[in-house]
């Protein structure tokens, strides 16, 4: 039974595999033929089933841009059927860790700032995974320190914890999420891996978990014996501390046999309820397949985010005119971005671009030709081929589209630029900027591997040794600087200069500080990480054939020091209540480009506002929904309550809905709402404030033209 609670080969044998090749097969854990229990055979994410040539969907930071849980649904059916026909039962992929200061290192991995986003997005991806195989959410908690996770103690109040980063965990446990992945970090003092109060207390006690938790890899937890006790049913992934120090526990009445036996049950339990749900084995060629790649690429322009699409004449980028004003009968304007004009004209927005009539297209920048799909971590995914901006521009435009080699000097890129009708440049960050990273792991981390490793100076040359490998790999950490890299803020702003018809394409997976620079150019779209099809999908997007469909999970500001800012070595720091958009609102700053923000191709009114009741918990919005514009195109409805009690308005989303409409197509539309964020954690529980609460109904956060209106939160 005890081998039911750790991984089932010894860091001796798997570590060397797992230095070799990440997760190249299935890690496996309580494995017993004999018996025929299948064990847990995991594979990590989220981009995509790590293990083989598997699909490499877009980041997760670029599927939470889409806004549309629909679409991340077929994400995680997608996923899930990869997973299980490469030999996996299990997919630890749903990364929902909310980033309380900007430039955490694995900003990608999770879907944004907001826990209504997160919880919604998270419980999407376990919905599309689970008839295919287990889901497992993490980082469970309070884990978005990359270069400090193995040693930081965050320290949190009560009430900001339940308030701020857990409502988007009990989201995806309420959703019937079969697995919990805990955190390395310790909070207030008591790693999360063994930690009584996140595991037991809040996760089964409160939430009513009924599926196992797991460690993190290798360094998941510190105590070995007291973890059973304390709700930590599995240590991955190697026969490991557990495999030493159980049995004799047991024998000497150190550790209970109950704890065991109930830990071995949510284990084989987890296993049963997957066999009586589980669809069949789909068949091999389902990897990598071409109906899998165009959802990757559907999915990077439905993520894609248009910030600025400036109207350009002779001169420097100017803003487009306004759009018609409808007849008195129509609904309030409500813009979801520029005008698509069926004639060019001087003035129009410059995208989209016409595949047909446009003519030399000046492709530049270091990662034009990259494929960049995001970090090298244990989240990489190997996909068989990827397809590059300029790639994808090539594919339509053929030799109309022009580059220069990415060693060249800036004067040479400049000079395409001139010459060419328009010019894109292809700029942002990639691995050695941000991502996972072991670079700051400590001695005293090493020596949980037991072993030789037990001796601080074998467990001190560890960690020197990892770190050189870790940094030949280009492994990035957090980010201490928001914007982007001085020579692509040079090469944009000399190719702007030569070229006013200039679209800056920005890679990256947390936010980008775009400011001054983007005042500068005619367009900017964030691709973040687009996966193996994002330079057809941008390419789609350039050209008109798909419109930029995603608004931004996270807040960008004017400036860095706008947002919260952290020692990324600290081994003690204190999460704050506010964060992103919300730390914004709360000191009267305004966002460059606010959460929830987004332009399109197209226009859309909203109106005659209804607000439902309240019945547990839960109110519906319902609104009329119009396309205004000359073509077809997504608005994404959000609505966000004020924060009580507060000087300034502080908002906070209660729900949100993905739109799409013909040109001239109105519909009726209903948002499901929550009112747990406008909750207050007192005294042990969740109170609410009573009362009628303001609401907007806009297009962001802060929206000036959002509809308004108000709920009555009954006290609870």
């Amino acid at each position: 039974m005890l081998g039911l609670l750790d991984g089932d080969v010894t860091v001796r044998e798997g570590l060397p595999a797992m230095s070799k090749e990440y997760n190249a097969v299935p890690v496996e854990a309580g494995r017993v033929d004999r018996l025929g229990i299948p064990g847990i055979r995991f594979t990590d994410g989220p981009r995509g089933v790590v293990m083989g040539a598997s699909t490499a969907f877009p980041a997760a930071i670029a599927r939470g841009a889409t806004w549309d849980p629909d679409l991340e649904r077929r994400v995680g059916d997608a996923i899930g059927q990869e997973a299980r026909a490469q030999g996996a039962n299990l997919f630890a992929g749903v990364c929902v860790n909310l980033p309380p200061f900007p430039g955490w290192g694995r900003t990608q991995e999770s879907f944004g700032e907001d826990p209504v986003l997160l919880g919604t997005m998270g419980a999407a991806l376990t919905a599309g995974v689970q008839p295919w195989v287990m889901a497992c959410v993490k980082h469970y908690a309070l884990n978005s320190m990359e270069e400090a996770r193995f040693v930081v103690d965050v320290r949190v109040s009560e009430e900001v914890l339940h308030e701020a980063y857990l409502p988007h965990f009990r989201t995806i446990v309420e959703s019937g999420v079969d697995a919990v992945m805990s955190a390395y970090n310790s909070v207030n003092g008591t790693w999360a891996g063994e930690n009584p109060v996140l595991l037991t207390d809040i996760l089964r006690g409160r939430w009513g978990f009924q599926g196992f938790v797991m460690t993190d890899f290798v360094w998941g937890l510190r105590h070995p014996v007291e973890s059973v006790a304390a709700g930590q049913d599995l240590e991955m992934p190697f026969a490991q501390q557990r495999a030493a120090a159980l049995l004799p526990a047991l024998k000497d009445g150190l550790l209970a046999k109950a704890d065991v036996e109930r830990a071995a049950r949510r284990l084989l339990g987890a296993q049963l309820r997957l066999a009586l749900r589980a669809l069949p084995t789909p068949a091999d060629d389902v990897v990598a397949s071409p109906a899998h790649r165009a959802l990757a690429r559907e999915v990077a322009g439905a993520g894609t985010v248009l910030l600025r699409n400036e109207a350009v004449d002779d001169g420097a980028p100017r803003r487009s005119p306004a759009p018609a004003m409808p007849s008195d009968d129509a609904a309030p304007i409500r813009s979801g971005g520029t005008p698509t004009l069926s004639t060019r004209s001087p003035h129009a927005p410059l995208l989209p671009l016409d595949p047909e009539t446009v003519g030399r297209v000046a492709v530049v920048g270091y990662l034009a030709d990259e494929a960049n799909l995001g970090d090298f971590g244990s989240s990489q995914v190997h996909p068989p081929e990827t397809v590059s901006v300029l790639a994808g521009l090539r594919e339509r435009l053929g030799d109309r589209v022009v580059t220069v080699d990415r060693a060249a000097d800036q004067d040479t890129a400049v000079e395409a630029a001139r010459e060419a009708e328009v010019a894109v440049v292809v700029v942002g960050l990639g691995p050695k900027d941000e991502g996972e990273a072991m670079v700051a792991t400590e001695p005293e981390t090493f020596q949980v591997l037991g072993g030789a490793f037990r001796f601080r100076p074998v467990a001190r040359l560890a960690k020197v040794a990892l770190s050189l490998a870790v940094r030949s790999k280009l492994a990035g950490g957090d980010r201490r600087e928001l914007g982007l890299h001085r020579m692509d803020v040079a090469l944009i702003r000399a190719v702007a200069a030569a070229n006013p018809r200039t679209v800056v394409v920005v890679i990256g997976g947390s936010p980008i500080v775009l400011a001054p620079w983007d005042a500068e150019v005619a367009a900017v779209l964030m691709a973040w990480y687009p996966g193996m099809e994002g330079g057809r999908a941008i390419a789609d997007v350039l050209l008109g054939a798909v419109e930029p469909g995603g608004r931004l999970p996270v807040a960008l500001p004017r400036r860095q020091e706008d947002l919260p800012a952290v020692d990324w070595l600290a081994r003690s720091v204190e999460y704050p209540r506010w964060w992103g958009q919300r730390w914004l609102d709360r000191n009267g700053v305004a966002a460059a480009y606010p959460f929830g923000f987004g332009l399109g191709y197209t226009t859309f009114w909203l109106g005659e506002l209804e607000v439902g009741p309240v019945r547990d918990e839960r109110f519906a919005v319902q609104l009329h929904v119009a396309n205004s514009g000359r073509c077809g195109g997504k608005h994404v409805v959000q609505v966000y309550g004020l924060l009580p009690g507060q000087e300034r308005p502080v908002r906070a989303l209660l729900g949100f809905r993905a739109v799409e409409l013909e040109a001239g197509e109105s519909a009726f539309v209903t948002v499901e709402c929550s009112v747990r964020p406008l909750l207050r954690w007192e005294y042990g529980r969740f109170e609410a404030p009573g009362g009628d609460v303001g609401i907007e109904v806009g297009s962001w956060a802060g929206d000036p033209d959002a509809l308004v209106g108000t709920v009555r939160v009954p006290s609870v």
